[in-house]
């Protein structure tokens, strides 16, 4: 698979003001809604154009070509899981173990399934690209995010904690993904509400000896 060089794929300019923002999120949104409606292979610029309102003139202030476009969506992704699981963690600062495994568990799912019909599309994509760079920054943001947590963590007397905070963040990311590229359902989505945070908090406590 021909994958193009990250530089390549760098937008041309970053949106400064409210209504740069706002063109930008119709751009996003109408890409989502042209892949869901014939996939990656029919999916141009022209057709994003169209359907979010604007100029192609425009798409091209902000993208220079189709792959930028799409990587944009995929780092777009990246970035609102990462921003969630921030505020989560904040929250759960000072709490026990129970506490953050079931709370974690409950941001990552939520943070994940936010926007399931637009989450699958950005799936559909992600092979296109070399993520091993994102995919790499989110894997050491949520062990650190974790190790965090588990740090000040009242209850936890683990010998390894960086380990720990790593398998804990490895679970998190490897069920959700196995539910995410299969196809879905609310029976698979309420299975993972309900046993991941149990499987979290299971770990925890026989790793905390």
């Amino acid at each position: 698979m021909n994958r193009p060089p990250p530089s390549q794929l760098k937008p041309r300019k970053t949106p400064q003001q409210t209504r740069s923002t706002v063109t930008i999120e119709a751009i996003h949104c109408a890409t989502i809604q042209v892949l869901l409606a014939g996939g990656v292979g029919r999916l141009t610029t022209t057709r994003v154009a169209e359907r979010a309102g604007v100029s192609v003139g425009t798409m091209y202030q902000y993208y220079p070509h189709k792959q930028a476009l799409l990587f944009a969506l995929v780092e777009r992704q990246f970035n609102l899981i990462e921003t969630a699981m921030r505020d989560a963690a904040a929250r759960l600062m000072g709490s026990d173990l129970k506490t953050i495994a079931h709370g974690v568990a409950a941001a990552w799912l939520d943070a994940k399934m936010a926007d399931r019909v637009g989450s699958r599309a950005i799936y559909g994509i992600a092979a296109e690209f070399d993520l091993s760079d994102l995919m790499g920054r989110a894997a050491d943001c949520m062990t650190q995010m974790i190790d965090g947590l588990l740090a000040h963590a009242p209850d936890a007397h683990f010998t390894d904690r960086p380990s720990v905070a790593f398998m804990l963040a490895a679970m998190l990311g490897g069920s959700v993904r196995i539910v995410m590229e299969a196809e879905p359902s609310d029976e698979n989505d309420a299975r993972l509400r309900r046993e991941l945070p149990r499987a979290c908090h299971g770990y925890l406590v026989a790793a905390n000896r």
